[in-house]
């Protein structure tokens, strides 16, 4: 573990240096570490162990916690779901469910028939899920339609928060330290734990963020108190609600949601100018590193993946889930919208799969019984991580372009 320490430290200085050059090549924070993760576990054989520990898992939790907060307070625009929200709610409310039914029909049919419905709910759970961190550039490229920018960046920002208490509902049917059997035992853990995460989650981000207005209006804050503040909240509303037996990553998200609206969406509907940026800096260059750490256990378990064994049929479910599982619901759901086709087929292609995956996938293996599941489970996820990685990083500008290149007729070489 300590030699993991360093080399993620040391990598990431490196990386850290070259930033700005990496980045005209199209080499992103992740890939780098990645590569890092890879050539560590082939010299070492502390990844067994750096991937399958408790530690791991905790962090794993943490880090999600946090990250579920980032997103929920990063949506750009002044409004909760975007200046769109029925094009979010398409992509969340109705895509991203039959995605998770037709991801679990499409394992039924490829992986191996000893796995339950719940466990293929289980893997579903960690693919299904979106986040830009491959392809950040996306959304910052004034050449990729703004509708299409803006959805991708509310989906990726709330699919985690929705889907987090499905998993662990799935993880409890399918066979962790709970003794959940049936569906409405598992229902009778997960609902109450759920409800607890909403009303904690909901009073503390209301809490903080009506201290820290009223703090505000008296002086009595700097800008580093500010942003120390906001580091600690995802933290509180995680560890509080984990004491009182509820979900922890439910409560993040919503006390992320509950913040962004009394901290950052009301007040602008009084004060014209104001900006989120300053108070949520140091959360999200937190949430960053940990993220950079995430991307070098996912390079451990590369090299775990292929000590397994992959099968064909596991390559083209993940194959499957980048593709059909991605881009079917995508345009079914926007039927009808105000959105071009040319911009429904963008959205549905540009799917990178990322941090939220590689979280709930080192989440699976840990919790879940040693076994095939829980191999098939980080298989997948490494397998699909990796696979989107390649797939959306260098490509996902080049086809967020598309809709406005065809309208203007521009090649799309250079």
């Amino acid at each position: 573990m300590i030699a993991s320490l360093v080399v993620i430290v040391a990598v990431t200085g490196a990386w850290s240096l070259v930033a700005g050059r990496l980045e005209r090549w199209h080499v992103r924070a992740p890939l780098v570490m990645v590569v890092a993760g890879i050539v560590t576990a082939i010299f070492t054989s502390a990844y067994v162990d750096t991937v399958n520990s408790t530690v791991a898992q905790h962090v794993a939790e943490v880090i999600l916690a946090v990250l579920l907060f980032v997103d929920a307070t990063e949506v750009r625009g002044g409004r909760l779901f975007g200046d769109e929200p029925g094009l979010a709610a398409r992509a969340l409310l109705i895509a991203m469910p039959l995605s998770l039914g037709l991801a679990v029909l499409i394992g039924w049919v490829l992986l191996p028939p000893s796995l339950s419905w719940a466990a293929l709910l289980v893997i579903a759970c960690i693919v299904v899920p979106i986040d830009l961190a491959p392809a950040e550039s996306l959304v910052r490229d004034r050449l990729v339609p703004a509708r299409v920018r803006e959805l991708l960046n509310v989906e990726s920002g709330y699919n985690d928060g929705i889907m987090s208490p499905v998993f662990l509902f799935a993880l409890i049917l399918a066979g962790t330290s709970s003794s959940a059997d049936t569906p409405l035992e598992a229902l009778g853990t997960a609902v109450p734990s759920a409800v607890k995460a909403i009303l904690a989650g909901a009073g503390l981000g209301l809490l903080i963020a009506a201290l820290m207005n009223l703090a505000d209006r008296h002086g009595w804050t700097t800008g580093q108190s500010r942003r120390i503040t906001v580091v600690a909240a995802p933290l509180l509303a995680y560890t509080a609600t984990v004491a009182i037996s509820g979900n922890g990553f439910v409560a993040a998200f919503v006390c992320g949601i509950a913040f962004r609206y009394l901290r950052h969406v009301r007040p602008r509907h009084h004060v014209k100018q104001r900006t989120q940026t300053p108070d949520l800096q140091l959360l999200e260059d937190t949430a960053a590193m940990a993220t950079i750490a995430m991307w070098f256990y996912l390079g451990n378990a590369v090299v775990l993946t292929v000590r397994y064994g992959v099968s064909w049929q596991l390559a083209v479910y993940c194959l499957a889930v980048l593709t059909i599982v991605r881009v079917g619901p995508i345009l079914l759901s926007l039927l009808g919208s105000t959105m071009t086709w040319r911009e429904r087929l963008v959205v549905g292609a540009v799917g990178p799969r990322g941090t939220t995956s590689i979280v709930f996938g080192l989440l699976a293996f840990n919790d879940l019984p040693e076994g095939e599941l829980a191999a098939i489970a980080l298989a997948t996820m490494t397998i699909t991580v990796i696979a989107s990685v390649l797939l959306h990083g260098p490509g996902a500008v080049a086809v967020g372009r598309l809709p406005e290149r065809l309208r203007s007729g521009t090649s799309l070489v250079g």
